[in-house]
């Protein structure tokens, strides 16, 4: 079964309901050795198709990786992203803000991280946590030393977040005039398959070390960041930079969708190597002489 990009892709103007989207769907693949057929396809792939970008040097691609806890997104980047050459592709995580994060615009600490042209970049998480996390801890925002701090009462902050969602939707457009093409996945799980996970991490010890005490204090949040990522979610996904809602159950089956968009993404960019024009042959030709001497 053909994978469509478009069966995820949240569409402008799109009222998102997370609860209504599937968090799991028929697999893509028949069985571990189809599945694992098919990842090694798109990684070789992507592995030819980084090299065009890298040698056309016109585009960047920004990777944005978004979800609850234990949903995969570091599982989805190790294995989708295993074939790309490690020069071309930069990986960033962002984890709570650093006194001298908070001293700047809520955009700073990632816009710093871009990819120049040529390159994948990749967020593990980014600046949508300014609205998805400090949206159901607005107390964080008390750090940020803001110049108009937002009013005490959550129900009454609908036009500060409908600021920052301007300045990302602002950002993303000026980034996208200037080549660099940007894919935000949100890896959509069921509660009780993060459950599951967790049960999962606590059971063998060598996955102890991937489980926090505050994973567990933020499932109690649950609903929160699921009415919190269907707000921004119908705010921020645009026909330049859309987001994809992809189901997370599966971790096979997302690495799969999340591999095919980024496929479709690089295959639709007007990428060529550079051509020789006749001087350049020229010289090419007279130096390949003097090694042939």
């Amino acid at each position: 079964m053909k994978i469509d990009p478009h069966r995820f892709r949240i569409k402008p103007g799109d009222t998102v309901r997370l609860h209504k989207l599937p968090t799991e769907i028929e697999p893509f693949f028949d069985s571990k050795k189809s599945y694992k057929k098919l990842l090694s396809d798109h990684v070789d792939q992507l592995s030819a198709l980084q090299q065009l970008l890298y040698a056309s040097n016109r585009h960047a691609i920004l990777l944005i990786f978004q979800a609850m806890d234990a949903a995969g997104k570091d599982g989805v980047i190790k294995h989708v992203m295993s074939g790309v050459n490690p020069q071309g592709c930069q990986v960033f995580s962002f984890k709570h803000p650093s006194a001298l994060e908070q001293q700047h615009d809520f955009l700073w600490r990632t816009t710093r991280n871009l990819p120049e042209r040529g390159r994948i970049g990749i967020f593990n998480r980014s600046y949508y946590e300014e609205v998805l996390i400090t949206r159901v801890h607005p107390d964080i925002l008390t750090s940020e030393a803001l110049p108009d701090p937002p009013p005490d009462n959550p129900h009454d902050m609908g036009a500060f977040w409908d600021t920052r969602y301007r300045s990302i939707n602002d950002l993303e457009h000026h980034l996208t005039l200037n080549g660099t093409r940007i894919i935000k996945f949100f890896l959509h799980l069921s509660k009780d398959e993060q459950r599951k996970r967790f049960l999962a991490r606590i059971d063998d010890p060598a996955k102890n070390w991937k489980f926090s005490t505050a994973d567990i204090e933020e499932r109690g949040f649950w609903d929160q960041y699921q009415a919190a990522y269907e707000a921004c979610l119908d705010a921020t996904s645009t026909a330049e930079a859309p987001w994809y809602v992809v189901p997370a159950d599966n971790k096979h089956n997302a690495r799969l969708i999340v591999s095919q968009i980024i496929l479709d993404t690089l295959t639709a960019l007007d990428m060529n190597y550079p051509r020789t024009d006749h001087a350049r042959r020229a010289a090419l030709l007279e130096i390949r002489k003097q090694l042939l001497a």
